[in-house]
């Protein structure tokens, strides 16, 4: 049976990242959510915070 990464898939662990939408920008995360479009980056980032921080 292969190995899998023990992190695969576990809700405890959240990568969150902004992401360039055109003139937008988006915070996602590994575990599936994504904030709202913002055009302000610096408030994607923050919602990217804000959600690694609550979960």
């Amino acid at each position: 049976m292969p190995q899998q990464d023990p992190s695969a898939g576990d809700p405890a662990t959240h990568l969150a990242t902004t992401v360039e939408r055109g003139s937008f920008a988006v915070a996602r995360c590994s575990c599936g959510w994504s904030g709202p479009a913002r055009r302000s980056r610096d408030k994607a980032r923050t919602d990217a915070r804000s959600h690694t921080s609550a979960s």
